[in-house]
C-alpha cells in the first residue's frame, strides 16, 4: 500500500542509471565554441568591450543621458589591451577596423571628460600611444613629392 500524500499514483520513481544517460549540456556548448575560429571569438569579445563602452560614454541612442566616464575608462582600457595582445593572431584585416573603433571611443572619451588626462595617461593609452584630434585629420603615410631638376 503507497502512502496517497507523498507519493501520487502515477508518478515512477526514475532509475539512477537513466538520470546519468541525459546529454550534458555543458559538453554540448564546448564542442560547439570548439568549432569557431579564435579570430570570431577575440572579435565578439572586442565588440562586446566597444559597446558597453559606447553605451558608458552616452552614444547609445536609447540611453543618450547615460554617462558613467569610470565604466567607459575600464572598458576601454580592456578593449585596447586585448587588441594589443591580440593583434599578431587577427591580423590586419580583422584588428583595423577594431583598432579604428578604440581609437573613436578614445577620442570620444576625451570629449566627453570634463578633466582632461595628461597625453598617454587617457583609458587604453598604455597600449596605443597618446590619441590626439588633430591627428585624425592629417594622412598617415605620405610620399615625398617627386624633386624637379
Amino acid at each position: 500500500m503507497s502512502d496517497q500524500v507523498s507519493t501520487p499514483p502515477d508518478a515512477t520513481p526514475v532509475p539512477p542509471a537513466e538520470e546519468h544517460s541525459s546529454v550534458d549540456p555543458l559538453s554540448t556548448v564546448s564542442r560547439d565554441i570548439a568549432e569557431v575560429p579564435s579570430v570570431e571569438i577575440i572579435s565578439t569579445a572586442a565588440l562586446h568591450l566597444m559597446s558597453a563602452a559606447a553605451v558608458h560614454l552616452g552614444l547609445a541612442e536609447d540611453l543618450p543621458e547615460h554617462r558613467d566616464l569610470d565604466e567607459a575608462r575600464s572598458l576601454i582600457d580592456s578593449l585596447a589591451g586585448l587588441l594589443d595582445a591580440a593583434a599578431p593572431s587577427l591580423g590586419h584585416h580583422h584588428a583595423a577596423p577594431l583598432r579604428d573603433g578604440l581609437r573613436s571611443l578614445q577620442l570620444a572619451f576625451q570629449e566627453a571628460s570634463t578633466i582632461p588626462d595628461e597625453p598617454g595617461a587617457g583609458p587604453g593609452e598604455k597600449y596605443t600611444g597618446a590619441v590626439h584630434p588633430a591627428a585624425a585629420s592629417r594622412p598617415q603615410y605620405t610620399r615625398p613629392l617627386p624633386v624637379a631638376e
